[in-house]
């Protein structure tokens, strides 16, 4: 199968899976690849298991990982998709003229990947969130078994409402913040568009391809609820962290965040575009610093 349509230049996933390199680092994948009709190794992209296992082989075969489970539940996160945001930041950084990246990853989930990814392609720290203690216990295993312990950290959000309060502490200081916000208003809501979109494909699965469990995939009002929130407590701690970033799923949303982060006093405001094969999503990014302290903030 082609993808990697549209990734940023520095993505190595631009090419055609290289199936044979990926069932050597992760024998299991072979189990799910077969020969479509076109002559051409693929796998079952609407199979949860067959796209855990080539998103965990292309861990293994590029960023050297060499332990990433946790349950099938979890939100599976497709590689190249992920590490493409990373890319982004990168460059948003490298043009603020920050070198020592420490950054913030909200919600990071089971799978820890955002981190993993930041760390393993630019060298970055990481504080790395989450409401779910069961998923930081498995994220933890994995930073454990990889060795990892040392360069990312977990911190556990109590309360399911709050984003920044209870998280940050007054010296912490942040490059970055991240964020892919959960999209729906309930987990019913989820499996209820899921179905849809797998009709619609003429699948007979009722499966999520990426599963997910009810922290990952939902929050009260939804996406836009989320992002909100979000923003507002981003105001509370605007010299913590130089740029506030999130990916935007619903292209609507962005309006009202511009009106939100204007009242509430952001310096700057960008839209960077991500385009993935047909899928075409954004990432917003703010700050509350001025000139001045952006100019000093690597001093």
């Amino acid at each position: 199968m082609k993808k990697g349509q549209g990734l940023h230049a520095k993505n190595i996933h631009h090419a055609n899976y290289n199936f044979d390199l990926l069932i050597e680092v992760h024998p299991p994948l072979r189990a799910f690849i077969f020969t479509n009709k076109y002559g051409t190794k693929t796998i079952d992209f609407a199979n949860p298991k067959g796209v855990k296992s080539l998103n965990t082989a292309l861990l293994f075969a590029y960023y050297d990982v060499s332990f990433w489970e946790f349950p099938d539940l979890n939100l599976c996160p497709p590689i190249p998709g992920r590490v493409d945001y990373i890319h982004y930041i990168a460059d948003l950084l490298e043009n603020s003229g920050i070198k020592e990246i420490n950054a913030l990853d909200i919600g990071t989930g089971a799978s820890c990947i955002y981190p993993i990814l930041g760390h393993k392609a630019h060298g970055w720290q990481f504080v790395a969130t989450d409401v779910d203690k069961t998923s930081l216990t498995y994220a933890r295993e994995i930073l454990i078994k990889n060795k990892l312990e040392d360069t990312i950290e977990l911190r556990h959000q109590q309360d399911k409402t709050q984003i920044f309060k209870g998280i940050l502490n007054e010296n912490d200081r942040f490059s970055v913040a991240m964020c892919n916000p959960p999209f729906y208003n309930s987990i019913k809501e989820a499996r209820k568009q899921n179905l849809r979109k797998n009709k619609g494909l003429g699948l007979e699965s009722l499966d999520r391809n990426f599963a997910g469990n009810e922290n990952e995939l939902s929050y009260k009002g939804g996406e836009k609820a989320f992002l909100h929130t979000y923003l507002y407590e981003s105001s509370l701690f605007k010299k913590h962290c130089f740029w506030y970033t999130t990916l935007v799923s619903k292209k609507e949303n962005v309006s009202s965040m511009y009106a939100s982060l204007e009242k509430l006093g952001a310096t700057s405001i960008k839209t960077i575009p991500m385009h993935q094969g047909n899928k075409i999503t954004r990432i917003i990014v703010w700050t509350f610093l001025d000139a001045k302290e952006q100019k000093e903030w690597n001093e």
